[in-house]
């Protein structure tokens, strides 16, 4: 009798949660404005978007951005076999800590509907989850973590447009270009949540699509460097930074659950992560294997891969759309960061648009300021991923799953079942404590003493404020002598 029960509480809670998701989207569409019927229909397949396919270019297009333009660096660093090794390991274990959240977040939320809780105008976050499952400090631990990821990941962003931009507009320093991007990345304050990012992760998807196989077949078409050299590793510290930067590539988690709460049916977000990283995987492995085939080591000294790939109206094109791609990358993860704000304001429930971005700007203001302080791109990407990413994506989801399974009851009466490819509870325990011990070992420990070492070696070169970090010298002599003429 009790499956049975089980059964039908889950086909009401599959139930509910369409009536209320779609009920969100009728909201939405209200707050925007009213209209004719072709226009209403047109903005709906536009901006509302709450299908599997849209969780998938999701998960796609926030996957890979700016790192995609690093993996042929850290290939450098780590060698033609441990890259892509890396890459489907970090790749799968990505994947898997995704599962766990989708599960977490299904226990949680069928807890509180049996509660009679609505989450009609709430979004539902990953720390909440934790908090409901495991308690306060499981939700202050959460939050610390997201919030640092997300806030350097937007900065990190802003860094990487005004780097990129400057490849093909060097008439302005990298600071000014940081000031224009700000403002413009400003107007994410407008997007609502996660429904409305349909047409914005199609487009983004389909430029890092391009961008991928542009330095591809730019590569193959270039051929190898005269006298290339394809050392591998060199040292210990570069070979745990390349291995940290691929560990970073598959670690979009901090917004999975709010990609999962913009779903009118979560549940079937189980493995929509791994599809979407089985895509990934033929844009990252065949550019990183072409670039690296391509120019060996120098690229140790070429971190962004345009930075060596011969300047074309092609590789252009990969700039500007990779630039767009930057800008909504930057939405997705700015996004919960508004969540987060807006529910510490008592401005979460707003249904005026207006109201809410207005609420919004002191989230996105210290992230440009940040920006423009800290303009250093590679040594902050690599100690995010080994000491923020380790923790956020790998090791708080697969602990949390531990704990809150822990018992016999709790087991089973697990709203989802185990995986079909796991036979038992003490096999999902094995793998998620391999999971915690490899990133703790492997991705927080060796990474973190590479990345913190990286970042010590850089040190001397920073300034705060610096107009333009890391330009070559050679620009203020090409300007002095267009002044002269």
């Amino acid at each position: 009798m009790l499956p049975q029960k089980q059964g039908e509480e889950t086909i009401m809670s599959n139930l509910n949660e369409t009536t209320i998701e779609r009920g969100e989207e009728r909201e939405e569409e209200n707050v925007g404005g009213g209209g004719g019927g072709s226009h209403s229909s047109l903005k709906s397949i536009l901006w509302h978007g709450g299908s599997a396919y849209d969780a998938w270019f999701s998960c796609a297009s926030n996957q890979v951005a700016q790192v995609l333009l690093t993996l042929p660096y850290s290939f450098s660093q780590l060698g033609m076999l441990s890259g892509i090794i890396f890459q489907i390991f970090y790749g799968i274990m990505g994947s898997w800590t995704a599962y766990l959240i989708s599960i977490l977040y299904i226990e949680y939320r069928t807890r509180k509907e049996k509660e009679s809780v609505s989450f009609k105008n709430h979004v539902i976050q990953w720390f909440e989850v934790l908090e409901g499952l495991l308690g306060p400090y499981w939700k202050a631990i959460g939050l610390a973590f997201n919030c640092t990821f997300l806030l350097f990941g937007s900065v990190i962003q802003l860094i990487a447009c005004a780097s990129n931009i400057y490849l093909i507009n060097d008439h302005l320093d990298k600071r000014t270009w940081t000031y224009i991007f700000g403002a413009c990345c400003a107007t994410t304050v407008f997007v609502p949540s996660f429904h409305n990012y349909r047409i914005w992760s199609f487009l983004g998807l389909g430029m890092t699509t391009y961008t991928a196989w542009y330095m591809t077949i730019a590569a193959i078409a270039h051929g190898q460097v005269e006298n290339v050299i394809h050392t591998g590793p060199k040292k210990l510290v570069l070979y745990f930074t390349g291995a940290t930067n691929i560990l970073y590539t598959f670690g979009g988690h901090a917004v999975t659950v709010e990609i999962m709460h913009a779903m009118w049916k979560p549940q079937k977000f189980k493995y929509i992560y791994l599809y979407a990283t089985l895509y990934v995987f033929t844009l990252t492995i065949p550019s990183s294997v072409a670039v690296y085939w391509a120019f060996g080591d120098e690229l140790l000294d070429h971190s962004n891969a345009f930075s060596i790939l011969p300047r074309s109206g092609w590789r252009d094109t990969a700039v500007i759309l990779m630039l767009i791609h930057q800008f909504i990358t930057f939405g997705f993860a700015c996004t919960p960061l508004y969540f987060v704000w807006e529910k510490v304001i008592k401005m979460h429930d707003t249904k005026s648009l207006c109201l809410r971005a207005l609420a919004r700007l002191p989230v996105v203001i210290p992230i440009w300021f940040f920006a423009i302080i800290f303009p250093f791109f590679g040594p902050i990407n690599s100690a995010v991923g080994a000491l923020l990413v380790t923790f956020t994506v790998y090791v708080i989801p697969a602990s949390a799953h531990m704990l809150t399974y822990k018992s016999a009851s709790a087991r089973q009466n697990a709203v989802e079942k185990l995986p079909f490819f796991i036979p038992n509870w003490t096999t999902m325990y094995l793998v998620n404590a391999f999971v915690v011990v490899w990133v703790l070992v492997v991705g927080f420990g060796f990474g973190g003493w590479a990345s913190m070492t990286n970042f010590v070696k850089q040190v001397d070169t920073f300034g705060l404020f610096a107009k333009c970090y890391q330009c070559p010298p050679k620009l203020p002599a090409s300007n002095n002598t267009k002044l002269h003429h």
